[in-house]
């Protein structure tokens, strides 16, 4: 393999569809205000069902889009893939007409994939037969569709990947992009993660390892990270996605630079399936990597956007996992667990937080922790709680932790020359 001269990666575009608005402005207006997105589920029927909230992409109609032939052909999660990397790219200001598009690269994963159509399939196989099995379903529920249609869509021709790591899948998307545009396999990579997986059988099997929170009197207050009562999260659905361009290629075109992807971090806990390892002992790992691939210290770190799902054990072990490495640098350190407003959005959750750690370090504010009320000795740092605050963030970790003990970390920091 040749040895390729290594290029600074910087973020010149992002696109959002979510529980919180279907724009990044939309979505950061929202997040900052604290608002949540998590409401009783419409996308099936909750009568007579135990698991009833969720947190859905309200408002989206594909064919704003897309031409409605495209999106017949495409699952949800694909369809707002195809809908967030447009955003993305203008407001990158990219003209691909200008671009080797055969340097560019898409990498956008999911967790969950096409599994609303693959349920529907499955009840229309059993009920009429071979004959009414949709034609386009194979090709419409697989996992790599979604960096698939976005290619078709922008007619982008470099390596195309759809990496699947459950929970830290978008988080590790953005980093496999962001060496591929280090290295110099890509000048531009499109990359982040999506999911549409709110259907009932995912909520019931959610619900039945005791992930999912009862909803209470208000569904919005349900999920509650790094609180003492806290019990769980809700199923949502959503879609992030970067432009990441090499420095050069960004500064030759006169684009705007949000802030600089300087670090990632991945390692896996080998402990079990569902649950994180005690300690946090590779969570950690990963966010020391993070760290040190930036060439920085764990006290430069100012702000992390937390993994936060509101369940008990993965809480307190990503909080073991944060003083693991920063130590008493820890408790100077915002911390924002913005789940408790979109739910817990599988594959899209990486790629919004970092995105939520961009928006951070352009605008210095932090989101806060919703629905904080009970302070946990087993969570106790600075969680933000329940209001946004103006904080000077120029170093920000976004963590992710997902089923199986696949963890990820990107550090993003301030762009300076």
């Amino acid at each position: 393999m040749k040895t390729n001269p290594t290029h600074r990666v910087v973020i010149t575009g992002m696109g959002a569809i979510t529980p919180l608005g279907n724009s990044v402005p939309a979505f950061w207006e929202a997040l900052v205000a604290g608002e949540s997105g998590v409401r009783l589920a419409t996308r099936y029927d909750i009568t007579d069902f135990p698991y009833v909230i969720a947190a859905e992409v309200r408002g989206f109609d594909p064919r704003d889009y897309m031409e409605a032939k495209a999106a017949r052909r495409m699952a949800r999660f694909a369809q707002f893939a195809v809908a967030a990397a447009g955003e993305a790219l203008r407001d990158s200001a990219l003209d691909l007409e200008r671009v080797d598009r055969s340097r560019v690269a898409v990498d956008i994963g999911t967790s969950l994939g096409g599994t609303a159509n693959v349920e529907e399939q499955i009840q229309a196989f059993v009920a009429k037969g071979r004959r009414r099995v949709d034609a386009f379903y194979l090709p419409t529920f697989i996992y790599n569709m979604a960096a698939c249609q976005v290619a078709i869509t922008y007619g982008i021709h470099g390596p195309t990947s759809a990496p699947v790591l459950a929970c830290a899948t978008g988080t590790y998307a953005i980093g496999e992009a962001a060496r591929a545009v280090h290295c110099g396999d890509a000048v531009v990579a499109l990359c982040g993660g999506t999911d549409a997986g709110v259907t009932a059988l995912n909520a019931m099997a959610f619900g039945v390892i005791g992930a999912i929170a009862p909803p209470g009197d208000d569904p919005a207050r349900a999920v509650r990270p790094f609180d003492a009562q806290r019990q769980g999260t809700a199923g949502g659905e959503a879609c992030g996605v970067l432009v990441l361009e090499q420095l050069e290629h960004a500064l030759a075109r006169g684009a705007r630079i949000y802030a600089e992807l300087a670090g990632f971090g991945a390692t896996e806990d080998a402990f079990h399936l569902t649950a994180p390892a005690p300690g946090g002992e590779y969570a950690a790992l990963a966010i020391s990597r993070a760290i040190e691939d930036a060439e920085l210290r764990p006290e430069d770190v100012d702000h992390i956007s937390a993994h936060g799902t509101g369940t008990p054990l993965n809480d307190a072990a990503e909080t073991q996992a944060i003083k693991r490495v920063l130590g008493d640098h820890a408790y100077r350190v915002s911390v924002s667990g913005i789940k408790a407003m979109l739910g817990h959005t599988a594959g899209a959750a990486g790629a919004l937080a970092v995105i939520g750690c961009v928006k951070s370090i352009e605008t210095g504010l932090v989101p806060p922790t919703i629905n904080y009320a009970t302070p946990d000795p087993a969570c106790d740092l600075d969680y933000v709680p329940n209001s946004a605050r103006r904080q000077d963030v120029r170093v920000a970790l976004a963590n992710a932790f997902g089923f199986g003990g696949q963890n990820a970390v990107v550090l993003t920091r301030r762009y300076e020359e």
